[in-house]
C-alpha cells in the first residue's frame, strides 16, 4: 500500500498516467465502510457516518470509480503513528489515504481522518465541522482515484472537482475564504 496525504508524496508515474490506467468501472450502489473509532466524532458532527457515506458516494460517482472504500474516523495519535510508519513524518495530518494493491483490477482503499487536526482546522477557518469532514472524505476518494495536488495544474484540477462535488452536497466551496459552512446540507 502507498499512503497518500494532503501533505505528502503520492505515486510514481504522474497523475494523468495513473488515471488513464484505471479500469473503466462505473460507480456502484455500495457505499463506504465507515468506522467511527473516536467517539468525539459523534459529538462534533451529527451522524458522522452519514456525512462520510454521502461524500464518498458523491466522489465515487464523480470519478466513475467503483470498489471497496473504508473510512476510519480516528484521532491524531492513530494518524500520527500511521504517518510515521508509512511516510516517515512524526506528526498527525488531517487525512491519510492508502490505495489497495492493483491486484486483479480491484480499485479501492482506506481513508483515515484525524479528529483533533480536523477540529483545529475547522475552528481556525471558521468552518462547519461536518462540511470540513465531507471535504476531506471527497479529497481522500479523489486521491484514491489518482488525483493529486503536488503541481499547480494538478492542484487546480483537483480543487475544481472537489468544489463541484461538494456543491452537489450543499457544501460551500472550501477554496474560497470564509465559505466552508454548510448551506442546508443533508446528512
Amino acid at each position: 500500500m502507498k499512503p497518500r496525504s494532503s501533505t505528502g508524496p503520492a505515486h510514481a508515474g504522474g497523475v494523468a498516467a495513473g488515471r488513464a490506467m484505471q479500469p473503466d468501472l462505473k460507480a456502484g450502489p455500495d457505499g463506504p465502510d465507515v468506522t467511527v473509532a473516536d467517539r468525539r466524532w459523534n459529538r462534533a458532527v451529527p451522524y458522522p457516518a452519514r456525512v462520510v457515506d454521502r461524500a464518498a458516494r458523491a466522489a465515487l460517482v464523480a470519478t466513475g470509480c467503483h470498489g471497496p472504500v473504508t473510512v476510519v474516523l480516528a484521532d491524531d495519535r492513530t494518524v500520527a503513528r500511521m504517518n510515521w510508519r508509512h511516510r516517515g513524518r512524526n506528526k498527525p495530518t488531517n487525512v491519510l489515504t492508502f490505495e489497495y494493491p492493483a491486484a486483479g483490477g480491484i480499485w479501492g482503499g482506506d481513508i483515515i481522518i484525524a479528529f483533533e487536526t480536523v477540529a483545529r482546522e475547522a475552528q481556525a477557518a471558521g468552518r462547519d465541522m461536518a462540511a470540513h469532514l465531507a471535504h476531506l472524505v471527497v479529497h481522500g476518494v479523489l486521491h484514491l482515484a489518482e488525483y493529486d495536488h503536488h503541481h499547480p495544474g494538478e492542484a487546480r484540477e483537483m480543487e475544481m472537482l472537489e468544489a463541484r462535488i461538494l456543491s452537489g452536497l450543499g457544501v460551500a466551496n472550501p477554496w474560497k475564504p470564509g465559505r466552508m459552512v454548510s448551506r442546508g446540507a443533508r446528512s
